[in-house]
């Protein structure tokens, strides 16, 4: 895998994070948004049955186009293991058993490729590689690992990068006084406010990811910056409680709306102690975020 520096400057996808730009307020509530099945698996006919398992969930992305389907199917299977290290991918037989055109293989392929999760070379033909060469802050590769056997590694990990990265984040933000980033988010600890009351975790959980996108964008670090994906793909994944964000709950809403304050009063030390109480609100957080050490 390249260096930290080189991956989180071609990690985060803003445009595939699911945050909203400014103005799509009115896009609230998500209540519409259908229901995710990402249980069981389903195994095609033919010689080789691994090339033909695809989740439910992959197989019910009919809004992503043939294209995003098979690059959602095959990167599944290869973070799953389904797929192991070094193995060809023929496009011909995936083409068959995916009955998908040349044309969508190959572009499948290509993105899989920019996402270091295969290789192609002349005379060798596709393969897998390692998990050492996979950019692992790419927000697909995060969700494939949170829904596959490296989920408990994948949440462990994600809660310490935030960890490092959203405390310093609140605290650069605080110097930016915008008031139309100050409307936003404060819009956004509103929204979580009535969801809450309303039953909606859908709608609590996307404010939340916009609230804690929009809080690293404009911290002034065009390096957080792109970061920002990062953090909205971890909020989005499932598989278990690991800070306060992830489950409506009426302190997460109130050390949001602590942070806000402390943006709003440009007190960058208070804005950080805040983003670090949020962290921290679920009791389970412990296991996953280890104390300072004493010196």
């Amino acid at each position: 895998m390249s260096t930290l520096a080189h991956t989180m400057m071609t990690a985060a996808r803003s445009a595939d994070s699911g945050l909203a730009s400014p103005g799509e307020l009115d896009r609230y509530p998500f209540e519409e948004a259908p229901a995710v099945d990402r249980g069981g698996a389903h195994v095609w006919d033919g010689a080789d049955p691994e090339l033909g398992r695809v989740s439910r969930r992959a197989a019910g992305s009919r809004g992503r186009g043939l294209h995003g389907q098979l690059v959602q199917q095959l990167g599944q299977m290869i973070v799953s293991g389904d797929l192991g290290a070094d193995r060809p991918l023929v496009p011909e037989e995936i083409g068959q058993r995916f009955e998908v055109s040349r044309t969508v293989v190959r572009e499948s392929l290509r993105v899989l490729e920019a996402k270091g999760l295969v290789s192609a070379r002349p005379n060798v033909g596709t393969r897998v590689r390692p998990v050492s060469d996979w950019n692992l802050l790419d927000p697909d590769i995060i969700e494939w690992r949170a829904f596959g056997p490296q989920r408990d590694d994948q949440r462990r990990e994600l809660s310490e990068l935030r960890w490092t990265i959203e405390p310093l984040a609140a605290r650069l933000a605080a110097g930016h006084g915008r008031e139309d980033v100050q409307q936003r988010l404060s819009a956004m600890v509103d929204i979580m406010s009535h969801a809450i009351g309303q039953g909606d975790a859908l709608t609590f959980a996307r404010a939340d990811s916009e609230f804690h996108s929009l809080l690293i964008q404009v911290a002034g670090n065009r390096m957080l910056e792109h970061l920002s994906g990062i953090v909205s793909a971890a909020l989005q994944v499932s598989g278990g409680p690991v800070t306060g964000c992830e489950r409506p709950h009426e302190a997460s809403v109130a050390h949001h709306g602590r942070i806000v304050d402390a943006l709003a009063g440009g007190d960058g030390a208070a804005a950080e102690a805040a983003m670090r109480q949020l962290l921290t609100v679920h009791p389970d957080v412990e296991r996953v975020v280890p104390a300072p050490r004493e010196h």
